[in-house]
């Protein structure tokens, strides 16, 4: 097929296919010392391992002849953007990454990025958040991006404090019952 009828594109689109891990301007990319570690491995098996693979395919796959019609390179040059899109996506994060250590806030009641917080509805159900870095946000986990509504309110309260914050149900309320610092794994 020609390629004129094929969408290439080389742009750097990763806010498009990523949109949920954008930052906002102007802000710093926080994330704990295991959030960083695991960008950084992703990175390395993407560069020596994945990648390398990748285009000894397209390159075996070229040496066969006609280009047009032949899936392992079509499809492998698809892969190796991919790879290359995922590369210059993590290498931005880390460049801007500004890593912070929760254990380094000790026996602080007070929230701030790390902070592991107890919250109670006015039902009296518990719910356990650990605030963290945009890449590492898993809500499955109990792991909220620090820049997520809830987070947002959280962040400078205090223990025994309550706080009001806009949900996708409404505008809720929260006692926060226990503030914790410790490692994020």
């Amino acid at each position: 097929m020609n390629k004129a009828f094929v969408r290439e594109s080389d742009q750097d689109d990763e806010e498009e296919t990523l949109p949920s891990l954008s930052l906002p301007a102007g802000t710093r990319n926080y994330i704990s010392p295991a959030g960083h570690a695991k960008l950084k491995d992703e990175l390395e098996h993407l560069v020596k391992r994945e990648r390398p693979h990748v285009v000894e395919v397209v390159a075996w796959a070229a040496s066969n002849g006609d280009r047009s019609e032949n899936g392992d390179y079509i499809y492998g040059k698809r892969h190796l953007r991919e790879i290359d899109r995922r590369i210059r996506f993590l290498t931005k994060r880390i460049e801007n990454a500004e890593v912070v250590d929760p254990l380094r806030q000790g026996s602080n009641d007070q929230i701030f990025f790390g902070a592991r917080v107890t919250l109670a509805d006015a039902d009296g159900i518990e719910n356990t958040y650990t605030i963290v870095g945009v890449d590492e946000a898993d809500v499955s986990r109990g792991r909220i991006s620090w820049i997520s509504p809830l987070a947002r309110a959280l962040i400078k309260a205090r223990e025994g404090e309550s706080i009001r914050f806009q949900s996708p149900l409404g505008i809720r309320e929260l006692d926060i019952l226990e503030v914790r610092y410790e490692e994020i794994v």
